[in-house]
């Protein structure tokens, strides 16, 4: 039987979110799946779903941690005990160390890929992230079958600079559309719920509270704006959730701020939203901003990487990141926009990023 490894530095944040339908089509085309990735999950005993073997390995997030030496010797076990037909390798360390480990396997046959969800190397990108990520980037990609690559920035980067054999553009993971088309939500009962009023302009950011995601932009410019209609919703949970709370109480408008933490029902949340909101200083391609383009919202974004791949002026309006007033320009601007115009463009337009076709894309590659 085929074997396919994939590796990845966690199992609940990346292989669960992202990959779930690749490994689902490597089993129907026939291959004996295994997953190395450290266990980020509430249980000891993990099980993946179309996976055939997990393996824990205890990677860490900081490339520079000494566990990391460890975590290389057990996956140079598993590779050694093992012939794989393809090793596909994910996230930043796992993408590193699982290059490294293969290099003696690629000898033998073994295909290498590698999918950069967004190199840490971009424009406007600290000087420190060039110096450091983008020589390990160059060197691994010297053992890469097939580099992969899911925003325009990243494509053009890679087939200038980088040593892959081939260097392919794949945009994202793909996102369920279906699951966002036909979700069903009473619009009053679900804003009481998390307690909205009916009337007011809802704005909407998912993801973790983090420096990178930069909502306390949006605070600073809902603190300038002047309409106490608009209300912000922000999902997820992170390190920055007590400095907000304390920003919006500081500046009156905790009220209109609400911190929903981790949800499992964001498809509705969208769906009663009026405007998404995606404020990042950096991203691949965001996913939560697929998804809300899936629900036909405007769009309200930051004018980076992977954000520009998904939104032009006729669907949304965007704004460089460490800009309080084009913040506040942008909201003011979209409101006086035709929305409905833009939700339908970005609703259409997502069309091309479904898991379906993602998924036809990816086996094409393997195929090849």
């Amino acid at each position: 039987m085929k074997k396919v490894l994939f590796v990845a530095t966690v199992v609940q944040k990346h292989i669960n979110v992202f990959h779930l339908p690749v490994l689902k089509m490597l089993q129907d085309e026939g291959y004996r799946t295994y997953v190395a990735a450290a266990n980020d999950t509430d249980s000891k005993n993990v099980k993946i779903q179309y996976c055939d073997e997990y393996v824990e390995i205890a990677f860490k997030r900081n490339p520079l941690h000494p566990g990391n030496f460890s975590a290389y010797r057990k996956l140079k076990n598993l590779v050694q005990n093992n012939d794989f037909d393809i090793i596909h390798c994910h996230t930043p360390v796992g993408g590193v160390l699982g290059r490294l480990v293969a290099r003696r396997a690629r000898k033998k046959g073994t295909k290498v890929f590698y999918t950069a969800h967004g190199f840490h190397f971009y424009k406007g990108a600290p000087l420190k992230n060039w110096l450091f990520y983008y020589p390990v980037e160059k060197f691994c990609s010297c053992f890469t079958d097939v580099l992969i690559t899911i925003n325009h920035e990243d494509y053009a980067l890679a087939k200038k600079m980088m040593k892959a054999k081939k260097v392919e553009y794949v945009p994202g993971v793909g996102i369920d559309l279906l699951k966002f088309y036909n979700i069903q939500c009473e619009k009053n009962e679900k804003r009481r719920e998390i307690g909205i009023p009916e009337d007011a302009i809802i704005l909407t950011s998912v993801g973790e509270l983090s420096i990178r995601k930069n909502h306390k932009i949006v605070l600073q410019a809902l603190a300038k704006i002047d309409n106490e209609r608009i209300h912000y919703v922000i999902v997820g949970n992170g390190a920055l959730l007590s400095e907000l709370q304390s920003f919006a109480k500081a500046h009156g408008i905790a009220r209109r701020v609400h911190f929903l933490g981790y949800r499992n029902d964001v498809a509705e949340i969208y769906k009663v939203s009026d405007i998404a909101c995606l404020p990042s200083i950096h991203e691949g391609l965001p996913v939560a901003l697929m998804e809300a383009m899936a629900c036909g919202l405007p769009v309200v974004c930051s004018k980076i990487r992977g954000n520009i791949d998904l939104i032009d002026k006729s669907g949304g309006v965007l704004f460089n990141y460490n800009s309080i007033d084009e913040c506040c320009m942008a909201i003011i601007n979209l409101l006086n926009s035709d929305m409905d115009q833009m939700g339908d463009r970005n609703r259409e337009f997502i069309q091309s990023y479904s898991i379906e076709r993602i998924t036809l894309r990816m086996k094409s590659l393997y195929e090849s």
